[in-house]
């Protein structure tokens, strides 16, 4: 998998990314002690509404970025959009009222929805082989996995001997890499198949969203979003109560439960650039899908289990097990994507995705919440289990088994059909 990080443009917007998220990181755990010294016992509340005003940013933000993005120069975007987030960064230190951070969490998050999409579009040509591409997309998996469980421990580390202001600041430095890595590359320009995209921008803003909506595939990618956002909502929202309150275990635990999901999505992200030379697309997609189901019901038993000392590895392994199912659904979302959209609607339709995902965990992450706190626990777990079941159902019925020979793709401002891509051997 280390072999893709020969090519110099990838490995220095690999690097970029991974600087990024390692700054993200030390951010979110400086900002929820910064909302603590500002509100207090509301500082729940006030991270809540922070993490609402980031999905309303990315569901808003990034088709409206997606539509001018084809106009602009893609690494001058996404060194904007770094130098924006450490703007942001630089002043959140400074702020004393509520109102500024949930400014400058929109600011931040609007920058992060304007970078990730043009990132996402650059890589397919910078890696035009598939099977380069899909190694990238594994590796980029494994990035957002080992931030996830680096970031806190360094967060961690640092506290020992610096206040969290000094923690934005490494953020700041963070971005500002990001950005010079960027810098010292020319990624190659987009491939021109001879059709523009004219016309208005809400019909360019949109384009990405009615390719979605045009392709097969990309419509059972929406239903396996929402498979996915119910799965993770269960675990980023829940783990806290689970661990504490149904289970006992100290504060400690915590980050052991939230690691279980990280080390199943790791292995699976390790394992499936192998696995996808094999195994068509649809078939691990599906299949990952379709396992949230069964884990949800072993979490189920769990949660109606009133005692018992084998709940603690048992809720580890099926947090991992959730980790493992959904990492197998979003690893190739990007091979899927790219396959889908003609090239000169690639950033529209990754924004379009982008924003689709997010608006799913829009909604399940304040169900998860409200549910669990409001109904009980087990309540949550059907619920949401009936969701992420529902939706696997319904992506298998609309992700058609075989490639039609001619899959024509509605153009993004205008009725006519595109040039399709090549029909392969198996749907991958």
């Amino acid at each position: 998998m280390l072999a893709v990080l020969r090519h110099r443009t990838y490995r220095h917007l690999f690097a970029a990314q991974v600087i990024a998220l390692v700054g993200t990181g030390l951010a979110t755990v400086a900002l929820g002690l910064l909302a603590y010294d500002i509100a207090g016992g509301d500082a729940g509340s006030v991270l809540g509404t922070a993490l609402a005003i980031k999905m309303v940013a990315y569901v808003l933000i990034a088709p409206a970025i997606g539509a001018v993005a084809d106009r602009l120069p893609r690494r001058a975007l996404m060194v904007t959009a770094d130098l924006t987030r450490a703007g942001v960064a630089l002043l959140l230190p400074l702020v004393d009222q509520v109102w500024q951070v949930y400014v400058l969490i929109f600011l931040l998050q609007s920058a992060s929805a304007a970078f990730t999409p043009a990132f996402q579009a650059v890589i397919p040509d910078v890696l035009p082989r598939e099977r380069d591409y899909t190694q990238a997309l594994s590796l980029s998996r494994l990035a957002y996995d080992l931030e996830s469980l680096f970031s806190p421990a360094l967060a961690a580390a640092l506290l020992t001997v610096v206040t969290y202001n000094w923690l934005f600041t490494g953020t700041v430095l963070g971005f500002l890499a990001s950005a010079a890595l960027v810098v010292s590359v020319l990624p190659p320009k987009p491939a021109v198949t001879g059709r523009a995209r004219p016309g208005r921008v809400h019909a360019r803003a949109t384009a990405g969203t009615r390719l979605f909506f045009a392709v097969p595939q990309l419509r059972a990618l929406l239903a396996l979003n929402l498979a996915v956002a119910a799965a993770s909502a269960m675990v980023t929202v829940n783990s806290v109560v689970y661990v504490r309150d149904v289970l006992g275990r100290p504060a400690g635990a915590v980050p052991l439960a939230l690691g279980a999901y990280g080390a199943g999505s790791m292995a699976v992200a390790l394992v499936l650039p192998r696995v996808l030379e094999r195994v068509p697309e649809r078939a691990v997609m599906l299949r990952g899908a379709l396992l949230l189901g069964l884990v949800f019901a072993g979490l189920g038993a769990i949660t109606a289990a009133g005692s018992g000392s084998w709940r603690w590895p048992a809720l580890l392994a099926v947090w991992a097990a959730f980790g493992a199912a959904c990492s197998a659904v979003l690893t190739p979302t990007g091979r899927l994507v790219r396959r889908a959209a003609p090239a000169e609607e690639r950033t529209a339709a990754f924004a379009a995705q982008f924003s689709l995902s997010h608006s799913c965990w829009l909604l399940t992450y304040p169900l998860a919440g409200w549910l669990g706190a409001e109904a009980g626990l087990q309540t949550a777990v059907v619920t949401l289990g009936a969701i992420a079941t529902g939706a696997s159902v319904g992506a298998a019925r609309l992700w058609p088994s075989r490639r039609p020979a001619a899959v024509e793709h509605g153009h993004a401002s205008s009725p006519r059909p595109l040039t399709t891509t090549p029909r392969m051997a198996h749907d991958r």
